[in-house]
């Protein structure tokens, strides 16, 4: 084997050729031969060869590793990007190109900043997710216990992602909002109604949750299915109860005013509970005085209606005469007889015997009043032809007194006012045939409709206009007796005449003047007065005694009516005047 003697003279170092020679020098100072030389080189240089084996190796390991770190930080490379969903990276590094170790020098910087990225991301997740999880807690009605951390899917942590948390909590957030504001409106509208009901709001609101408390923060407050629901059972029940607190308190006014007006309690007293009566024609939700339903104020008006009730039993009889005298002036507007004094006695009978309960009596005498009026309403379209039938016929018989009056025309005081009346009652007395003949009509109506007589104080109305029918019949052939007893006298009168070369002047029947003016009891004409003969004859003195009375309201003579003489009807009928029709 060559041996190299070459010493580094630049170095001054020892290398394995200065070794060699100084081992041959050794070798050859010892005396070694050949053969153990050889076998020691042999050896010499199949350790080398182990050092040289094991350093490849050791490099071989360390590439391996490398490479291994290479390919673990760009799996880690992709996961970070797949998660946090970057289609593109800034400074990303080219796949081979450069060392391994200048591969991993240039992919750690893109490493730590996608794991700052992801941290920041785990975070913004967390967050995201924590708050779901708590609104969803108080949704449920479980915010009061403790909640697990929530967990966050570190697979994808893309924005997409993110954005479907944000979305979600954001929907949870209007729907807490949504449910708080319910949840004050509720609360508000408890308080309302504990107000007028008088009732605790804070005792009342604080069963539904105690969370519901003003004392306790908005953020605070229960928002919770069953919690609203509750409120709604609370507000509903709340709401029927003011219904019916209502009600009562307006049949307790209604008692009370009645009672107050059967009694004529004075208006003082009556203002005393103005708080009760004032909400009588209310509807429930117009009703927010507070403590206007309060149960102290219901019980006042029991207590006052009670009262009322016994007080009226002492007053009994006034309250009934009151009631009585009511229906007698119903009766006496409507032209209707009534026996008063039996039915006065009759109240006194029951009154003093017990039998029957004042409230009952009470009662039954506001039904009779009710069909009084019924019935009142039903004769007012009669009544009222009646009363124009009635003035038509004053108009009539004054109207022939006018025409009967030779001095009418004369320029007297008033004379004018009396010529414009004339001719408005010639105007109307033409119109009494028909008004005559509509008015048993409709008289005739009504009796088929009801099944009774129509009568007029006492006296059948139809009788009444068939005598007046005979009555306007015998006027008519008294007036044609007179038209031809008339022309009679004038054609005598005209014989004379010409007998004797000249004609008398009309000679005036012996007699006195009379002076227009209102007729007790009709006129001669068969006018009628407010009753005619008929109504006498069947209702005696008593009858006779309210149509004089009556009459002398009706037929009194107008304001501008001026008195004019007169003479005898039978001497004083003119052919050119017309006499109308009478009742």
């Amino acid at each position: 084997m060559a041996v190299t003697d070459a010493q580094n003279p630049l170095l001054g170092e020892t290398t394995c050729g200065s070794l060699l020679q100084k081992l041959q020098e050794i070798w050859d100072e010892v005396g070694e031969s050949d053969e153990e030389r050889d076998k020691m080189l042999l050896q010499i240089e199949q350790e080398c060869l182990d050092v040289y084996k094991r350093k490849v190796e050791q490099a071989a390991n360390s590439r391996a590793q490398l490479l291994q770190a290479l390919s673990d930080a760009k799996i880690e490379l992709c996961t970070l990007v797949a998660a946090l969903g970057e289609k593109s990276l800034v400074g990303m590094p080219e796949t081979g190109s450069g060392t391994i170790k200048e591969q991993l020098t240039a992919i750690a910087p893109v490493l730590k900043q996608l794991w700052k990225q992801k941290e920041e991301r785990v975070k913004e997740c967390s967050d995201v997710q924590s708050q779901i999880q708590m609104i969803c807690a108080e949704i449920a009605g479980n915010s009061h216990e403790r909640t697990a951390a929530a967990a966050v899917d570190e697979s994808d942590l893309s924005l997409k992602r993110l954005d479907e948390y944000q979305v979600k909590l954001q929907e949870l957030q209007k729907e807490k909002s949504d449910r708080l504001h319910k949840v004050l409106e509720f609360v508000s509208t408890i308080h309302d109604l504990c107000g007028v009901l008088g009732m605790d709001f804070i005792g009342t609101i604080t069963e539904v949750h105690p969370s519901l408390d003003d004392s306790t923060g908005v953020q605070s407050k229960s928002i919770s299915n069953g919690t609203l629901s509750r409120l709604a059972k609370t507000v509903s029940a709340l709401y029927e109860d003011k219904k019916q607190r209502l009600h009562k308190l307006q049949e307790l006014a209604t008692q009370l005013i009645e009672l107050w007006n059967l009694m004529d309690t004075p208006e003082e007293e009556r203002r005393l509970f103005d708080h009760v009566t004032c909400n009588i024609s209310a509807s429930v939700d117009e009703v927010t005085t507070p403590g206007a339903l309060a149960l102290d104020l219901v019980e006042q008006a029991e207590v006052e209606v009670e009262r009322l009730d016994q007080l009226k039993s002492s007053r009994m009889k006034e309250i009934a005469f009151k009631k009585q005298d009511e229906l007698k002036e119903i009766f006496a507007h409507a032209h209707i007889e009534i026996d008063l004094e039996a039915a006065r006695e009759k109240i006194m009978a029951l009154i003093d015997s017990g039998n029957v309960e004042p409230a009952e009596l009470i009662a039954d005498m506001d039904h009779q009043i009710a069909r009084a009026k019924e019935e009142a309403l039903s004769r007012k379209e009669i009544l009222d032809r009646v009363e124009k039938w009635m003035s038509a016929c004053e108009e009539e018989s004054w109207l022939e007194d006018y025409n009967r009056d030779d001095n009418r025309y004369n320029a007297s005081r008033g004379a004018h006012l009396n010529l414009k009346r004339a001719e408005k009652a010639r105007i109307l007395v033409n119109k009494i045939p028909g008004m005559v003949d509509n008015l048993v009509a409709k008289t005739r109506a009504w009796e088929e409709d009801r099944g009774i007589s129509f009568t007029y104080d006492g006296v059948p109305l139809l009788a009444m206009l068939e005598e007046y029918a005979l009555l306007r019949q015998d006027r008519e052939e008294e007036k044609r007796r007179l038209r031809d007893q008339k022309k009679f006298h004038e054609q005598q009168s005209t014989e004379q005449e010409a007998g004797f070369g000249s004609r008398p002047s009309p000679a005036r029947a012996p007699g006195t003047k009379k002076v227009l003016g209102p007729r007790a009891n009709g006129g001669a004409n068969g006018t009628p007065s407010r009753r005619s003969s008929l109504n006498a004859n069947q209702n005696g003195s008593k009858s006779a005694a309210k149509d004089g009375r009556r009459d002398s309201m009706r037929l009194a003579a107008p304001a501008n009516h001026v008195p004019i003489s007169k003479e005898d009807s039978a001497s004083h009928v003119s052919g050119t005047d017309p006499i109308p029709a009478s009742p």
